[in-house]
């Protein structure tokens, strides 16, 4: 916490809840994403194996700092399904 009062303290926490499921949404959204197309080319995905998959990634959030965000080239980046587009595989890469 870096607020000394209760008040700003709760603030705080608020918005880093808020960030949190921000985080999870769009994490669960593009997993489900993620294995329709990897289904879709005919790679099998057990079901029993996404039981065991978390969407409670932040490894790559900043949490306590300033994020800028170009939002006109972020939004020309989505597809005709309010989308970005999914990273190839590994192999798949230039």
């Amino acid at each position: 916490m870096r607020h000394r009062h209760l008040a700003a303290q709760t603030e705080q926490e608020w918005c880093l809840t808020l960030l949190t499921n921000a985080v999870v949404t769009w994490t669960t959204e593009y997993y489900g994403l993620a294995i329709g197309q990897m289904r879709a080319e005919g790679r099998a995905v057990d079901d029993e194996l996404l039981a065991h998959i978390s969407p409670a990634h932040t490894e790559d959030v900043n949490f306590f700092g300033t994020i800028t965000v170009e939002v006109d080239t972020e939004l020309a980046k989505l597809g005709p399904a309010g989308h970005r587009p999914l990273r190839p595989r590994r192999g798949d890469r230039p």
